[in-house]
């Protein structure tokens, strides 16, 4: 579901036009034959820790922000457009949408469960950075090479934020950059410490998250019947055999409130220009109650719009976690 009226009220160049629909993953709010160039992030690489005290490394991070923000801009005008009225509409805004995807691997090497306000804290100050940084890296271009051509009637224009891109963060989903980038798509919770991916023609893709293999070998409980107990369970919160601190840091997205699912991607809403990928994962027994309040929460906490998923609502799933290999 989308909010038209939320992704209005924020729609950089009204002047130009109303949006009536966004990308097929619903992140980009785009205006009729309008395109955009996103970029992700991957957050799992900025975490840095001397004598054992782990911390974002926000140097890191801000030094490869502006040519990230540089080469998504230069996109814009290397690419060949199927149609003239996509060109003329893309270049026209300039919109770029820089974001994050393996946001719950720095959370785990944090020692921060996805499930707590911590993690929503850090979710919120990594995607303030990133949007400050983006923005001046725009203002930066702007100056160079000036400012997006529509940019005389817009709310930048009203704002003061002389920018080269008329909108410069996005949240995708980063399904398949995830898998290529071997980290956590986008601001999700890990699936499953085990899980499989259906892709192609029916292929399986089994997954095991190697950070929980590392501590369940440091904790000396790691073994072919754990893996076993692992890949059988969406959960391992009632695996005995795990230490319960490992347990609290591998939280899946089926341990996690659904409210907690909406919270979060209303953190990184805040400060996206467009919008923010975040599927609200629910469970079997979910009513459509429970749906229902998913989408009244996202709509109050200023989503502009929300993904709802009840496990074992289609025959087949994309993602699943149960693997038949280690049953």
């Amino acid at each position: 579901m989308v909010f038209l009226d939320t992704i209005n009220a924020a729609n950089p160049t009204p002047h130009i036009g109303r949006i009536e629909a966004t990308n097929p993953c619903a992140e980009q709010p785009l205006l009729p034959y309008e395109s955009c160039t996103l970029g992700s992030i991957n957050l799992a690489h900025f975490v840095t820790g001397a004598h054992g005290r782990p911390h974002v490394d926000f140097d890191h991070l801000g030094a490869i922000i502006p040519p990230a923000v540089r080469f998504l801009d230069d996109v814009l005008d290397m690419n060949r457009y199927p149609l003239p009225e996509i060109e003329a509409i893309t270049k026209g805004n300039r919109k770029i949408g820089l974001g994050m995807m393996g946001f719950a691997d720095p959370l785990i090497k944090l020692e921060i469960p996805y499930d707590t306000d911590r993690a929503l804290a850090v979710g919120e100050q990594v995607m303030k950075f990133v949007r400050e940084q983006a923005r001046a890296a725009s203002a930066s271009l702007a100056r160079d090479r000036g400012v997006f051509p529509n940019f005389k009637g817009s709310r930048l224009e009203t704002d003061g934020h002389r920018l080269r891109n008329a909108t410069v963060t996005t949240i995708a989903p980063t399904g398949t950059l995830s898998i290529l980038a071997d980290c956590s798509p986008g601001i999700e919770p890990l699936y499953g410490v085990s899980f499989v991916r259906t892709v192609m023609e029916d292929v399986r893709l089994v997954t095991f998250h190697p950070e929980f293999i590392r501590r369940a070998r440091a904790a000396g409980v790691y073994a072919a019947r754990l893996r076993k107990h692992v890949a059988a369970n969406e959960s391992i919160q009632d695996l005995a055999d795990i230490p319960a601190d490992l347990r609290r840091l591998f939280v899946t997205a089926h341990d996690i409130a659904p409210e907690h699912h909406v919270r979060m991607q209303a953190r990184f809403q805040r400060y996206s220009d467009s919008g923010a990928s975040k599927t609200i994962n629910l469970p079997r027994t979910a009513t459509q109650a429970d749906v229902a309040a998913a989408f009244r929460l996202a709509y109050q906490l200023g989503c502009k719009g929300i993904t709802v998923f009840r496990t074992g609502s289609r025959d087949k799933q994309v993602m699943s976690c149960t693997s038949m290999q280690y049953c």
